[in-house]
């Protein structure tokens, strides 16, 4: 068989022809226990394996849970008590530069044409049934690099403001693990198809005040983005047996690596926050921390302020202190955590005569202490050198520009332009953005176009004005009200069947008021209780079946319902008149609402109606 065969040959494996067994082909057998455990829904990965898949909604909530605490701990002055209390955060800085390695969206390996693994089934997928010969390392196989594969990776470059190289070459990187077939890791370390980027950062964005200094905005710099290989899987079964899964051998990576422009652990997670929804954005990257598909390591260092550390220097910046490297974070709170915990572990011990190890380190989530791993690695230890069989990559810059004009909007001009013209808050914008892996715009952009198409010339001449005040209203309603009953019934958007006509013919009718916002509730939810998004009750079925339209009460009736309650609630009148407790007129309107049939009472002009009535009211 020729070396181009071999190249493209589904592995199997022969062994020779005894006086007993014919010379026939022998495919990998599958692991047994791995088949046993899925067939009863059992997982055959190791526990760090299994804190990779945390789901993205889990990462918004420890946001949320992080920026709450994180805001009840403010000062007057705008400064972090904890940050008051702990002077080690004045006298020590610290500096975080980010590596991370995101799996691709494509549909064969690096260098063979063995399927990619669709990341997030893997249990699905047969171990060691998507591997070619060059994955395996049988000998006298070769790489060949897929084109294919090139496309994300460019995507992700491009919308993260490198400049791509025409030339880049292939570098071998070695080191002795089972999980890499090979012996070494074929990357690209001195010369990268892409370099010099820039991320942009906002306060949206999850940077802290400290770190923006009175600017909008914080930009970090980007090293490079260079291709390689990812290693095969280890399942850990057992203190003494392994299982080596060879379907993630050779996928497809691209290593974003940035420069130590980093100085807080809030501003380390936004980067990495970022950095994913740009690649999922461009498509060049499907999945993220919550299935695995992206993993971050972060390298830290501490100094003295107004110091030069130990005058180390990373990637042109001088004066830092000696860092150590976190491999293999699997969520956001991860990346905080560890940096956090690693920070303070560097400070206890310089303040204690100590010095920092260049070392490599781990974390467990939970954990309070990174630990040691193993001494930290250098281009010496790692014996790089060019790969022999691999021609240099070259890169037109037709095909830049092509993939330059056609890539997608990302995530920040998204968010601009839910701002701008659909009228939507910054925070909110970011909310849409990031729930559901932004299903929501296009749920909402869907949904007002709907609303404007069906009020049509009655919203008036102006379309700009129009489309925010449709916006924000259908805004409102597809966050906070479709997103209460999506999480009080625990259910995911895939399997919601509430439709976005649906959410624009509620917006329309309110807008024409000829429904209440009581009305516009109940719909909702009986909407939302629908088994499929097949079922054919519209709203204006459920309206019409229920009497629900509004009939308004004459301006007599509104002061006759208001009045009874008002002779009804004398101490709540003077709480409204003689202890200035202007909030509990809305208790007045709530009672009308409630008294009055349904359908009948408009909230905003009961609360004027009350209000007059109130003010002529004597109180003793």
């Amino acid at each position: 068989m020729s070396v181009s065969r071999l190249r493209y040959a589904p592995l199997h494996l022969s062994r020779p022809s005894t006086g007993h067994l014919p010379a026939t082909p022998r495919y990998p057998r599958a692991c047994i226990v791995a088949k046993w455990l899925q067939s009863r829904n059992l997982t055959t990965g190791h526990h760090l394996a299994r804190e990779e898949a945390i789901p993205l909604r889990k990462h918004l909530k420890d946001e949320a849970k992080r920026k709450k605490t994180e805001s009840k701990a403010l000062g007057g002055s705008g400064v972090a008590k904890n940050q008051k209390i702990d002077a080690r955060l004045k006298k020590w800085e610290l500096t975080v530069g980010i590596e991370i390695h995101a799996e691709l969206n494509t549909a064969c390996k690096l260098f063979s044409n063995a399927p990619a693994e669709a990341r997030g089934v893997q249990h699905a997928i047969t171990p060691n049934s998507r591997v070619a010969l060059f994955d395996a390392a049988i000998p006298g196989t070769q790489p060949a690099f897929q084109v294919a594969t090139l496309l994300p990776a460019l995507r992700a470059a491009i919308a993260l403001g490198c400049e791509v190289q025409r030339t880049s070459y292939w570098d071998r990187k070695h080191y002795f693990h089972w999980d890499q077939p090979n012996g070494y890791q074929i990357t690209q370390y001195y010369r990268p198809f892409a370099k010099d980027g820039l991320l942009v950062l906002r306060a949206s964005d999850g940077v802290p005040a400290s770190d923006l200094n009175g600017a909008e905005t914080l930009a970090i710099g980007i090293k490079q983005i260079q291709m390689e290989q990812d290693t095969a899987k280890t399942t850990n079964l057992g203190s003494s047996m392994y299982h080596i899964d060879l379907n993630r051998a050779g996928m497809p990576l691209v290593e974003i690596i940035t420069l130590p422009h980093i100085h807080s652990p809030q501003t380390a997670a936004a980067v990495v926050r970022k950095i994913q929804s740009i690649l999922k954005a461009v498509d060049a990257c499907v999945t993220g921390l919550e299935l695995g598909g992206l993993r971050a390591d972060v390298n830290v260092s501490v100094r003295q302020r107004g110091t030069d550390g130990t005058r180390a220097s990373y990637s042109g910046v001088g004066g830092l202190g000696q860092r150590t490297e976190i491999k293999n974070l699997s969520s956001f709170k991860a990346v905080e955590d560890a940096i956090i915990a690693e920070r303070d572990r560097q400070i206890d011990l310089l303040e204690g005569g100590g010095v920092i190890a260049g070392e490599t380190r781990g974390w467990t989530l939970g954990a309070t202490e990174t630990t040691r791993l193993r001494g930290k690695e250098g281009e010496v230890d790692y014996r790089y050198m060019p790969d022999a069989d691999l021609h240099p990559l070259v890169i037109g810059k037709d095909l830049v520009e092509h993939l330059r004009q056609r890539l997608p909007a990302l995530p920040g001009e998204v968010e601009a332009e839910l701002e701008q013209s659909y009228g939507l808050t910054q925070k909110d914008a970011k909310t849409f953005l990031d729930l559901d892996d932004g299903d929501r715009v296009d749920y909402l952009e869907a949904a007002v176009a709907h609303t404007l198409s069906k009020l049509g010339k009655s919203l008036g001449s102006n379309e700009y004005e129009n489309q925010r005040k449709v916006g924000k209203l259908a805004g409102n309603w597809i966050l906070h009200e479709l997103g209460g009953l999506l999480a009080t019934q625990q259910r995911s958007w895939a399997d919601m069947a509430v439709t976005s006509q649906d959410i624009g013919d509620i917006v329309a009718l309110l807008h024409e008021k000829q429904i209440t916002m009581r009305v516009a509730k109940q719909i909702l939810a009986d909407l939302f209780e629908r088994e499929s998004i097949t079922e054919t009750s519209t709203v204006e079925q459920l309206v019409n079946a229920g009497n629900l339209r509004l009939r308004p009460l004459t301006e007599h009736e509104y002061e006759e319902l208001a009045q009874g309650i008002i002779d009804d609630s004398p101490d709540m009148v003077k709480a409204v008149k003689g202890k200035g407790q202007k909030g509990k007129i809305m208790w007045f309107v709530g009672q009308m609402v409630r008294r009055g049939e349904e359908g009948t009472v408009e909230p905003e002009k009961a609360k004027k109606v009350v209000e007059r009535l109130i003010g002529s009211v004597e109180v003793s």
